[in-house]
């Protein structure tokens, strides 16, 4: 019959249209393969803050979360090692790690994706850092008790790791932040799979919650500086 033989090529069709649909989608490694790396800025941040709380917050409260230019360390044009960065960015940091007695607290946070990058990132501030103490904040085969003991006993200058643990050291009163003066967020560095620590959904609610939390509050009075490696 007719009917049947016309409604067979139709399904087809729509087959290959949804297929071809499909080839179409493009990920987002393939968006950035083609693009040239740019380097961040402040307004990239303040972007992002504000299409995040768009949808959930008043315009007085997003108004809140905004940051002035002043609170932002100059940003890193991609020139940089991060050693040679942090110099830039830190020039008394002898003096700073010198005058820091307080335990439970820390001078500078650096936020990165993962356990694999923090320890990339502390093997290459050594020409930085030079006899100060520096601990590891991710959960990666370290138990947050662990951290809080560190951190509790001993005085330690400097924190590298993933937004998740610093969030849970801070809530858990675990880590302090009166004594920070610096919170470096690896923002250009790109995984294999090309994204930036705020492509990965997971790390960029959380880097965002932990900003909300202090960071901002801080950063506004005066206390702490944003930077963006």
């Amino acid at each position: 019959p007719t009917e049947c033989f016309l409604s067979q090529p139709e399904e087809k069709q729509e087959t290959t249209t949804i297929k071809a649909k499909k080839r179409k989608k493009k990920k987002i490694s393939d968006i950035l393969q083609k693009s040239a790396p740019k380097p961040g800025v402040p307004a990239d941040l303040q972007n992002l803050l504000s299409q995040h709380f768009a949808g959930n917050r008043s315009v007085i409260e997003i108004e809140e979360l905004k940051l002035s230019d002043s609170c932002f360390l100059p940003a890193n044009d991609l020139s940089h090692s991060f050693s040679s960065y942090l110099k830039e960015i830190c020039p008394k940091w002898a003096k700073l790690r010198r005058n820091h007695k307080e335990k439970k607290s820390l001078v500078m946070l650096v936020i990165c994706s993962s356990a694999l990058r923090s320890l990339e990132l502390i093997k290459s501030m050594t020409a930085f850092k030079g006899d100060c103490r520096v601990l590891k904040l991710f959960a990666k085969h370290i138990k947050i008790k662990e951290q809080m003991n560190m951190l509790e006993k001993g005085v330690f200058h400097i924190g590298v790791g993933t937004p998740g643990r610093v969030k849970a050291l801070v809530e858990q009163d675990g880590l302090c932040l009166s004594s920070t003066k610096y919170m470096i967020l690896d923002w250009n560095w790109r995984d294999q799979k090309l994204r930036r620590m705020m492509d990965i959904p997971e790390i960029k609610k959380e880097t965002i919650d932990l900003l909300e939390m202090s960071i901002i509050k801080l950063c506004r009075e005066g206390s702490v500086k944003l930077g963006l490696f």
